[in-house]
């Protein structure tokens, strides 16, 4: 069961100095914002992503907040095992150490019936959302247990919206995320690995731009609101939330 939302704690200036980052999808959205907060906690972080233009100017931002990020093009879609071992290594030996692994990828095209989804499409986006995730995880495992603490955190949705119809693959994938979190934290509770979800209220982003076309967008807060959410649970303080799924709650704008 997850605990009822809570407000946002305070995060500290340095609650990620001296430790490495990963955070997929971090050219836009929830990712980009949490990277720069991440920097301005002190952490080194690896920008991976698909849009290298994109990545390119989050990468100038970030260097501009705090310690140099490293820039690594990545599409999940396309990605294989090999690949995703490549990438935690290469971290982890030439930056030295890998502490924490965000998830913000996503893939989402907008609501359609099932039997009319292409199914490569829903393939693809089960994929991106729930598999590549996992697998990337699973090959970051043995470099995160190598730190004393160390954190993977999934950014997952409200089961109770993506449950519904029309929701495709990107609700299956998310809610199996949402039990993956739990799943893999039961497995690893004697590690030094902890797992936890972040499910973000809605945010302004163009993935809820094809749910909600006509939604006045200012009515929901920017990404850059959960963005100390994400800092909080890589830090050594997200580790009440272990195993959790956290909905913390922010201001409307």
């Amino acid at each position: 069961m997850n605990p009822a939302p809570a407000s946002l704690p305070a995060v500290a200036a340095d609650a990620l100095a001296g430790r490495t980052v990963i955070i997929t999808g971090a050219h836009g959205g929830l990712g980009a914002e949490a990277a720069k907060a991440c920097a301005r906690a002190g952490a080194t972080v690896v920008l991976a992503g698909r849009r290298v233009p994109k990545l390119n100017r989050v990468y100038d931002a970030v260097k501009a907040l705090g310690p140099e990020p490293a820039l690594y093009p990545l599409d999940l879609a396309g990605a294989d095992p090999a690949d995703y071992a490549a990438l935690a290594e290469k971290v982890a030996t030439e930056l030295g150490g890998l502490h924490g692994l965000l998830h913000c990828a996503a893939e989402f095209t907008g609501l359609a019936p099932l039997e009319a989804t292409d199914p490569e499409a829903f393939v693809r986006c089960l994929h991106v959302n729930l598999t590549a995730p996992w697998l990337l995880t699973q090959a970051c495992l043995p470099w995160l247990r190598q730190s004393g603490d160390s954190a993977v955190v999934f950014v997952t949705d409200d089961p109770a919206r993506i449950g519904k119809p029309y929701w495709g693959a990107y609700g299956l994938a998310k809610l199996g995320l949402a039990h993956l979190v739990h799943q893999l934290s039961a497995e690893t509770d004697a590690t030094p690995v902890r797992e936890s979800g972040l499910e973000p209220g809605p945010m302004r982003t163009d993935l809820r731009a094809r749910a909600y076309a006509d939604e006045a967008q200012l009515r929901v807060p920017a990404p850059a609101a959960y963005a100390p959410a994400c800092v909080h649970l890589l830090s050594p303080a997200g580790a009440a939330h272990r195993g959790q799924v956290w909905a913390p709650r922010v201001p409307s704008p």
